[in-house]
């Protein structure tokens, strides 16, 4: 236990810089509209990887689940008013549930696009289960946009400042980022603790509980 609380140290790297900037930029981007920048600044943390790569993966499966999520969501919702016009909770609701995440699922891995199951839920739920029958389709778009934006600037914000680039500039060379890798050791201007995109479940549960108090805010 000492041996491991000695290797763990905090530090504020190259990642952990360029994904608050990323969210910054969001905020500062909708402020001169009074637009709300939450889902946007979720979508920039969600979506600011390692590399383009790393970016295209985690922001690509949270985008592509909004979008998909959000038009099943308003499928059922339309659907299900059609029985219920006034909205409300009602057993026939179980139903469209159903359906929707089978259809999320089919469709996810038609476009080869598994990760997008998990955010594609959440928005899939949140539209049947907490959105009244006036806006659940500005409620969708809205999600839609703002996801788009946050994703579109994680991916610029990694494509105009790449790690080569800010070790570069911080006069850092090749040889140390190499010397640290074979080492075992993190750079010191790396990130210390990541979050795996292959870990769904972990980023949907965080994902699903971040949302769900933003939902009960903007609701009060």
């Amino acid at each position: 236990m000492k041996e491991m609380h000695q290797q763990f140290h905090l530090r504020v790297g190259l990642r952990n810089l360029k994904t608050a900037f990323a969210a910054t930029l969001c905020a500062i981007l909708y402020f001169p509209f009074g637009r709300n920048p939450t889902f946007a600044c979720i979508g920039a943390i969600f979506g600011l990887g390692n590399d383009m790569g790393h970016s295209w993966l985690s922001g690509g499966n949270r985008f592509f689940g909004t979008i998909i999520g959000g038009f099943i969501g308003m499928a059922c919702f339309r659907a299900y008013i059609c029985f219920y016009p006034e909205g409300g909770y009602h057993p026939l609701l179980f139903l469209f549930l159903f359906i929707g995440v089978v259809v999320l699922i089919l469709a996810c891995q038609f476009f080869k696009w598994p990760g997008g199951v998990q955010p594609g839920g959440v928005v899939l739920c949140i539209i049947l289960f907490n959105t009244p029958v006036a806006t659940y389709i500005t409620y969708s778009l809205n999600r839609m946009l703002d996801t788009g934006v946050g994703f579109a600037v994680a991916l610029l914000v990694n494509l105009l400042l790449p790690r080569e680039r800010l070790l570069r500039w911080l006069g850092k060379s090749d040889r140390y980022v190499v010397a640290a890798a074979d080492d075992g050791s993190e750079d010191d201007l790396d990130i210390e603790l990541d979050v795996d995109v292959e870990d769904h479940h972990l980023h949907a549960h965080m994902e699903a509980h971040l949302e769900s108090h933003v939902e009960e805010t903007e609701s009060k």
